[in-house]
């Protein structure tokens, strides 16, 4: 069942989406080579904490980190650690910050210092994916819609969209209904209607789109070892268009119905 939210429960939603791209934000100035991933998780949990949040991630399902952290062929789910970023690496960040109630679920790929054209192309393309994504979150669209949008546009690309995660509707709990696939047929699945939050969270690799699980039974890597990238951002469906709540640029509604 797909729960719908009210304007009061999307306030709390953007609330804590606000100070989760914050985050965001303060992560981006600490990438660089030399740092560690734990370094990074350190501030997390320290920072939101010092804004009276708290890292949903911690204890979920007996996950025991506040955030993930997935370094070049890891897709998604790798454990924040202290091995040094390398020049060249990519790492994805993904956290769900939950604030005085209200819950907001966002993943961001950095790259660590100088990229090579091929990676920066991968970081490009996927950010790119998911906001072709976001454009099809319309009042009456299809869920459909917004994973055809990225799979059309990622695959004309070159790369590949991941099959195995997707995203998810989030309100009292990280996973709701409805499922967001980053791939499929326009028209199909579940109607978009006002009162609908759900994350898009596009995993793109420049090899196959298969992966595998690590023996920690959580980090997922690319089958045959090439990069993997991820952008996130958690959406509300509005009477008043679409509300990114974790938009790291500025609050603003993002087309109408």
């Amino acid at each position: 069942m797909i729960v719908l939210k009210s304007p009061r429960e999307i306030e709390k939603m953007h609330e804590a989406g606000k100070l989760l791209a914050s985050t965001h934000k303060e992560i981006a100035k600490l990438i660089k080579p030399g740092v560690t991933t734990w370094d990074i998780e350190v501030f997390v949990d320290e920072y939101l904490k010092k804004h009276g949040a708290t890292p949903e991630q911690k204890g979920y399902r007996g996950y025991e980190y506040a955030t993930c952290a997935s370094v070049n062929d890891e897709v998604c789910h790798g454990f924040p650690r202290k091995q040094a970023l390398k020049e060249g690496d990519i790492v994805t960040i993904d956290m769900v910050v939950r604030l005085n109630g209200g819950l907001a679920d966002s993943a961001w790929s950095y790259a660590v210092g100088e990229v090579d054209p091929q990676t920066q192309k991968l970081l490009d393309v996927t950010k790119t994916a998911l906001y072709k994504g976001i454009e099809q979150v319309k009042i009456g669209n299809r869920i459909g819609d917004i994973g055809h949008a990225i799979q059309t546009y990622v695959e004309a690309e070159g790369f590949s969209v991941v099959r195995d995660f997707i995203g998810h509707g989030i309100g009292a709990v990280i996973h709701e209904k409805p499922d967001v696939p980053h791939f499929g047929f326009p028209g199909k699945g579940p109607r978009i209607k006002e009162g609908m939050v759900f994350t898009i969270e596009p995993m793109v690799n420049i090899g196959h789109w298969a992966t595998k699980m690590d023996a920690n039974g959580w980090t997922a890597r690319t089958m045959d070892g090439s990069l993997s990238a991820q952008y996130e951002h958690t959406i509300a469906v509005t009477k008043d268009g679409i509300l990114i709540l974790t938009d790291q640029e500025e609050e603003k509604t993002a087309g109408s119905h």
